[in-house]
């Protein structure tokens, strides 16, 4: 064989592994209640904050971690531990995406996704 040809082998040897490892990352959008069946799966977890309920942030003490209450699709409320800092405009959020898992009666977030409200709203509201 020659070395172009075992050099093309390689390549789509890791190209096929790339893929076989995104596919098993890939998690499913579910609420607090999948969550709770399936602890040691990651899911998307679709909901909005409960301003009612404390939120916990202090740099100090731990810079990457996050408190507060999420109250899913399904009006289902839980505490969420994300691991990350308290994103900016947090309480303006219209809806959130957590990505993560539950863990006892708590859902860790590694990531999550904010839905803020649109300036452009505004501007539709005021020509009309």
């Amino acid at each position: 064989m020659k070395k172009l040809h075992i050099i093309g082998i390689i390549i789509i040897a890791i190209a096929i592994g790339v893929i076989f490892i995104s596919l098993k990352n890939t998690s499913t959008y579910a609420d607090f209640t999948e969550a709770i069946n399936n602890p040691n799966t990651e899911y998307h977890v679709v909901g909005k904050l409960d301003k009612t309920q404390p939120q916990i942030y202090d740099p100090k003490i731990n810079a990457d971690e996050f408190l507060f209450t999420l109250v899913d699709n399904k009006g289902i409320a839980k505490q969420v531990v994300l691991h990350k800092s308290k994103p900016q405009d947090f309480e303006k959020s219209e809806q959130i995406v957590l990505i993560g898992k539950m863990k006892d009666n708590e859902f860790h977030a590694n990531d999550i996704l904010m839905k803020c409200p649109s300036k452009y709203n505004d501007n539709k509201a005021q020509i009309n």
